[in-house]
C-alpha cells in the first residue's frame, strides 16, 4: 500500500514540474481583448461553469453583456449568484447536467430547445482527472466520456435543433470553444479498436489517459471546424486552447499524503482562474477569432496542435467510430 501511494505522489509530482515549467517558458504573443470589448445579448453556454477556469469565463462573458447558461454536474444555483453579483449582471441562468451521462446531455438539450432561441458562444469547458479509473454511465472510460464523446453528442444536437446556426456571411459567426490541453501532445495514438473502452489502469497512469482523452478532444475540434466550414467561408468557428495550469480544484482527487503541500505550491506557481480565462475571452470576442477557425492556443500563444490532432484521416475515422458509439444511446426520435 505504502509502495502505491509512493508511486502516486511521484506521479502528481512530475505533473506539477511540468505545469510548472509550461507556465515559465511559455510567452504571450497574443493581446488579451480589452474589457471595453462587448457581446451584448449573446448566448453563451459555459460547461462546467460553478468553479475554476469555467466560472471566470461566465463571469467576465456576462461582465461583456452577455446571456450566460452554465451548466453544471450538480446545479451549484450559489455559483449561478455568485457570477450574478460578481458581473453586475442578472442575464445568468442555471442548467443541470452530468456529462457523464449521455442521457442528461440529450435531456439539457431538451431544455435548451424549448427555452433557447440560440447559441452564440458555446465553451465546452467541463473536464476531471479521477483518483482512480471510472466509468461513465453508460460505461466508457470516463475521461474520454466528459472531455470527448459529451461534447460531441453536444454539439451534434445543438447543430441538429438549430440552437447554433452557421452564418450566412450577413450575420455574427457562432462560435464553439473546447478548453483541452497540451497532454495531448504526448498522448499514444487514438485506439480505435478500444474506442472509449474502460481500462482499470492505476492512479499514476491516470496523466497518460488524460492526455489521450485530450488527443480524441483535439482531434474532434479539428475535424468539426473542417466538417462545419467549407474553404474559404467560415461559418461556425471552432478553436481549441490550453489555458496552462489552473489554481483549480481539479486536482482534488490527488493523494492525500499531497494535498497539504499541492495547494499551496498551486496558489503560487499556477494561474489564478480569472488570468487562466483570459485565452478562453480571446476566442470568444476577438473580432479575428470570428473570421478564422480551427485555431489552437496555448495560453496567449497561437501554436499548431500535434499532427495527430489535424490528421483529416485520423479525424474522420474518429468521427465515424465515435457516431457508432454515440448511436445506442441516442433518443427515440418519435
Amino acid at each position: 500500500m505504502a509502495f502505491l501511494e509512493s508511486k502516486r505522489i511521484k506521479s502528481v509530482a512530475s505533473a506539477l514540474r511540468a505545469a510548472i515549467g509550461q507556465r515559465a517558458t511559455e510567452r504571450a504573443s497574443i493581446e488579451p481583448v480589452p474589457r471595453s470589448q462587448r457581446i451584448d445579448g449573446k448566448v453563451c453556454l459555459v460547461t462546467g461553469a460553478n468553479s475554476g477556469l469555467g466560472k471566470a469565463v461566465a463571469i467576465d462573458l456576462a461582465e461583456r453583456g452577455g446571456v450566460v447558461l452554465m451548466a453544471c454536474r450538480g446545479g451549484h444555483p450559489e455559483a449561478g449568484e455568485e457570477v450574478k453579483r460578481r458581473s453586475s449582471s442578472e442575464a445568468v441562468r442555471m442548467l443541470k447536467v452530468d456529462l457523464a451521462d449521455l442521457s442528461s446531455i440529450h435531456r439539457l438539450c431538451d431544455e435548451l430547445r424549448s427555452t433557447t432561441p440560440r447559441i452564440d458562444i458555446a465553451v465546452l469547458n467541463a473536464g476531471l482527472m479521477p483518483r482512480r479509473a471510472s466509468r461513465s454511465k453508460q460505461g466508457f472510460e470516463l475521461m474520454f466520456a466528459v472531455h470527448f464523446l459529451a461534447n460531441r453528442v453536444l454539439v451534434d444536437r445543438l447543430l441538429e435543433d438549430g440552437l447554433l446556426n452557421p452564418s450566412d456571411g450577413a450575420g455574427e459567426t457562432p462560435r464553439i470553444i473546447l478548453v483541452s490541453s497540451e497532454t495531448h501532445r504526448n498522448a499514444e495514438p487514438i485506439d480505435f479498436g478500444r474506442l472509449g473502452a474502460f481500462a482499470n489502469y492505476p492512479f499514476k497512469d491516470g496523466l497518460k489517459h488524460y492526455g489521450q482523452s485530450k488527443l480524441a478532444q483535439c482531434t474532434f475540434a479539428q475535424t468539426l471546424s473542417r466538417r462545419l466550414n467549407p474553404e474559404p467561408e467560415v461559418r461556425i468557428a471552432v478553436h481549441a486552447l490550453c489555458p496552462g495550469p489552473i489554481n483549480s480544484n481539479i486536482a482534488h482527487e490527488a493523494p492525500m499524503l499531497l494535498k497539504p503541500l499541492l495547494s499551496p505550491v498551486m496558489k503560487v506557481s499556477f494561474l489564478d482562474p480569472a488570468k487562466a480565462a483570459l485565452p478562453v475571452t480571446y476566442l470568444c470576442c476577438a473580432k479575428v477569432a470570428g473570421e478564422r477557425t480551427g485555431l489552437y492556443l496555448h495560453m496567449m500563444r497561437e501554436k499548431a496542435p500535434a499532427p495527430e490532432a489535424s490528421d483529416p484521416q485520423n479525424g474522420a475515422k474518429l468521427w465515424s467510430e465515435s457516431e457508432a458509439l454515440m448511436r445506442p444511446f441516442a433518443p427515440d426520435p418519435s
